[in-house]
């Protein structure tokens, strides 16, 4: 049975946030999209998606007074968060793209664009396999490893310990982590078919564990 948990997808104006909506909703999840620090303070679970520029992403929430109430849910009371894309970038503590701009400083680590040869494309767009390399619930009984990604940037640091797997074009890039209840992903689970849909279910049913 699918926990009936408040999930709120925090809109910080910058996102395509009913793709995420119709997966949960698709999963029976109890989910919200709402830029209110009410709505995210009473929630049980945080999602944080993101398509667009980190500086930019990072003035909305500033602007809209949303890190105050992210940090005191996220850091303090320990909820479970969920970055997606841009959203997993923006846990960092800065990003390189466009200039240097400061994160949300959850992750000691800087985003860096995607250093490639040119017979890679940037952005990274499209299917590419991840390669699983700390068990997590996460990915517990995913049919496959393929899964969807739009990007330029990403934390390229693969030595980072609280990864928990890896994606390859033209160089190795961290494509999921877990630190305690702070979980992001690089790809896009609500555009990745079976796989990211059942990424969503284990988060939906996520209850504090690291492993499985």
């Amino acid at each position: 049975m699918i926990p009936k948990d408040k999930i709120v997808i925090i809109d910080y104006g910058l996102c395509n946030l009913n793709s995420v909506l119709n997966a949960l909703k698709f999963l029976g999840a109890n989910a919200i999209i709402s830029q209110n620090p009410e709505d995210i303070a009473s929630a049980d679970k945080l999602i944080l998606p993101g398509v667009g520029a980190f500086g930019e992403a990072m003035k909305n929430i500033n602007d809209l007074g949303l890190k105050k109430v992210m940090d005191e849910e996220v850091l303090v009371k320990k909820k479970p968060i969920l970055g997606i894309c841009l959203g997993f970038q923006l846990f960092a503590k800065e990003s390189e793209e466009n200039g240097l701009f400061e994160g949300l400083g959850w992750i000691d680590s800087t985003v860096k664009k995607l250093n490639v040869g040119p017979e890679f494309r940037i952005p990274h767009v499209g299917w590419n396999n991840i390669k699983v390399t700390n068990e997590s619930c996460l990915f517990e009984q995913i049919p496959d490893d393929n899964f969807y990604f739009v990007h330029s940037y990403g934390y390229i640091d693969t030595t980072m310990k609280i990864k928990t797997s890896v994606c390859s074009h033209g160089v190795d890039f961290v494509a999921s982590f877990q630190k305690e209840n702070i979980i992001g992903t690089q790809f896009h689970p609500e555009k990745s078919h079976a796989s990211g849909l059942r990424v969503l279910k284990n988060f939906i049913e996520y209850r504090g564990e690291t492993k499985c």
